[in-house]
């Protein structure tokens, strides 16, 4: 399903408190402002109901998950029905007991669920302890319809593996939707911030461009510090939507809340396409080791 020729999409890019109905008060309240300005598409934060609890491993954090549908999809469908738009709801998700995802739902604008898609590459990182908390997605890389246009959401860590963005693009999504909650740890940031975050943005244009299509990250702001925890991370925003060139076509600041606006042009997507021909080119014949964690086995050396 292809929409409007040209439409608006917006990025909520939020701090968190630790009160979980606060953060969906204020996500609704960024959602219903990102209506008024003529959005048609709407993507929340990664685990925007509450602070990032990743940063250790505390069992009592699965009381936060709810199922989907649930609570806070719920929510949000009202708003979608009311406003007739598209929102991407990143949810803790309680599938079963002791089966937790990290996932977004794709709430159409009749307030339906138009699709569920769950992290599939899961980090183990300092301060980033989600294998403890999250199943790993087992729904795959998909393409959604909706009103507006066929879409993909991914989810943070999956931003940087290019297989996910290419079968998403190959599934029909025209759009490719991140969710994200990313930072610097603290101790970190003068040494390497920077490069971090060049690094992240880079890597989702290259997305952008190796698919013809556009991006959309969505991150939170605001340093973040658990109850007995240690320097906690600083969420470093800079949310931003990128065209199928790989173009910035709209930014956000790396420390203040904003609703970021930007516009998707399927003539634009079209046309990069036609001269960047690199679904046309791929040699799919000879792709085969993708499936492997690594090539180990080497090609022998012909003998004289």
């Amino acid at each position: 399903m292809q929409g409007p020729e040209k439409f608006t999409i917006a990025l909520v890019q939020m701090a968190m408190e630790s009160d979980a109905a606060k953060n969906l008060s204020h996500a609704i309240s960024s959602v219903e402002e990102a209506a008024r300005s003529g959005a048609r598409i709407v993507c929340l934060p990664e685990l925007f109901r509450s602070r990032y609890f990743c940063q250790r491993e505390d069992a009592s954090c699965f009381d936060l998950a709810e199922p989907v549908p649930g609570p806070t999809t719920e929510a949000l469908s009202r708003v979608a029905r009311e406003k007739k738009i598209v929102i991407v709801a990143p949810v803790f998700e309680r599938r079963a007991p002791g089966i937790y995802h990290n996932s977004a739902a794709v709430l159409g604008s009749e307030g339906e669920l138009a699709g569920l898609y769950r992290k599939m590459h899961i980090p183990d990182d300092p301060a980033y302890y989600e294998k403890f908390y999250f199943t790993p997605g087992d729904l795959g890389f998909r393409a959604f319809d909706t009103q507006a246009g066929r879409i993909a959401t991914l989810i943070c860590w999956d931003q940087w593996y290019p297989e996910g963005a290419r079968l998403a693009t190959l599934d029909g999504a025209l759009v490719l939707f991140y969710p994200t909650a990313i930072g610097w740890l603290p101790s970190d940031k003068e040494s390497c911030g920077a490069e971090q975050l060049d690094a992240w943005r880079t890597v989702q244009r290259a997305h952008a461009i190796a698919n013809g299509v556009y991006v959309a990250a969505a991150n939170r702001v605001g340093r973040e510090i658990l109850p007995g925890g240690a320097e906690g991370i600083e969420f470093w925003g800079s949310s931003f939507i990128c065209d199928p060139h790989g173009v910035v076509v709209a930014q956000a600041s790396p420390e203040s809340e904003e609703v970021l606006l930007g516009e998707v042009d399927f003539a634009r997507l079209e046309d990069v396409r036609r001269n960047w021909p690199f679904l046309r080119d791929r040699r799919i014949d000879a792709y085969g080791g993708l499936n492997q964690r690594f090539l180990d086995e080497k090609p022998c050396a012909k003998k004289a």
